[in-house]
């Protein structure tokens, strides 16, 4: 049991709702924030209890602070935390936060749970959080429930939107198609890790990746002989490209 999961058991303060199965995710992405000046911002004040968890967690000099549509939650503030009220949802709501917290280590989202609210949140703040940062985005079970948008399969759920991460993130080795472009997406994120429920994304400043070779080679490279039948395609491939060209005069 991590310190996390024993603040969580032994809690007689403030509500804390919770998964089981997350304190160990917490504690593997977050313990080497623990004893920093981390910036933290969590989406979903609630009754106030995971702020005080955090603030317990990580230390005296971090800096926690809460976002909420209930204004009610603003009472929950306390030293080191500090609460805002706004629409998740909102855009413009979402920007602002940029002007009043001086920078993100970590972003959990454990919001509304909705599409648009992860989503929206996801694309305003993720390029905001710290280059070394980490981004949680939670209760992703959501995204198969339909009273939250959500369905299995279902186009423009957090779940079938965040599967074009891990393409984005290997687009160095698709430059060659034209397809696929290198972004800051692709400069910036180190790891995606999926578990139930859950995506974390960890960033790291990313230079184009290369091999390298060492040691002596003993024996020589095999090439397994082609098959008949894809030696045939391959010949009626470059007769028809040879015919192609020959009628069109190029």
């Amino acid at each position: 049991m991590n310190d996390l999961e024993k603040y969580f058991t032994e809690n007689t303060g403030r509500l804390i709702h919770k998964w089981k199965h997350y304190f160990e995710i917490y504690d593997r992405h977050f313990s080497r924030f623990r004893g920093t000046d981390i910036h933290m911002v969590e989406f979903g004040v609630s009754q106030g209890g995971s702020l005080q968890m955090w603030k317990e967690y990580f230390g005296p000099d971090a800096r926690i602070f809460g976002i909420d549509i209930n204004p009610y939650c603003k009472k929950l503030e306390d030293e080191q935390i500090e609460i805002f009220i706004g629409d998740q949802e909102d855009r413009s709501f979402l920007r602002s936060l940029k002007e009043k917290i001086p920078r993100i280590d970590i972003l959990i989202d454990d919001g509304g749970h909705t599409m648009r609210q992860q989503i929206n949140t996801y694309e305003e703040l993720f390029s905001y959080i710290n280059e070394n940062g980490v981004y949680l985005c939670e209760d992703l079970h959501t995204s198969y429930w339909p009273k939250w948008g959500g369905g299995y399969k279902k186009r423009g759920t957090f779940i079938e939107y965040s599967k074009n991460f891990i393409d984005y993130m290997n687009a160095w080795h698709s430059v060659q198609s034209g397809r696929l472009s290198v972004t800051d997406f692709t400069k910036s994120v180190h790891s995606l890790h999926y578990y139930d429920s859950i995506l974390v994304i960890e960033k790291r400043p990313i230079e184009k990746p290369f091999d390298l070779k060492t040691g002596t080679p003993e024996i020589p490279d095999f090439h397994p002989p082609t098959s008949p039948l894809k030696s045939l395609r391959g010949r009626l491939k470059r007769e028809i490209e040879r015919l192609t060209r020959h009628s069109t005069g190029k």
